[in-house]
């Protein structure tokens, strides 16, 4: 879980800087793999002077940025459509990428929007 939380968290800290990548969900995701396998990379994560405010935003209900929602939303649906019609050609698991894909965008939707002080 720690390789894969301090993969999640490179991608995330690329995605400050690059205008299309998201940071929220990546750096939720190694949020939640640190908090499942070291400790010691949990606290410093949640406290860090750049990756923490996004973590707390999220985990105190304040929201993610627009520009995160909207992106996310995009590579998602793009992440979806290509692989239900270029990689996957079983009817049934097309069926359950379409159904995690609405899920997760509810989700998204669902969560407040940060506002910019």
């Amino acid at each position: 879980m720690i390789v894969v939380g301090t993969i999640c968290l490179i991608i995330g800290a690329i995605g400050m800087v690059v205008p299309l990548l998201p940071t929220t969900p990546f750096l939720l995701l190694a949020t939640a793999c640190y908090c499942r396998s070291s400790t010691r990379l949990y606290n410093w994560l949640l406290n860090n002077r750049w990756f923490g405010t996004y973590i707390k935003n999220y985990r105190e209900g304040k929201g993610i940025p627009l520009k995160t929602k909207v992106v996310a939303l995009i590579v998602l649906w793009i992440g979806i459509f290509y692989s239900m019609f270029f990689v996957v050609n079983m009817l049934v698991v097309q069926l359950v990428l379409l159904v995690i894909a609405v899920a997760v965008s509810l989700h998204i939707l669902k969560v407040p929007t940060l506002k910019k002080k």
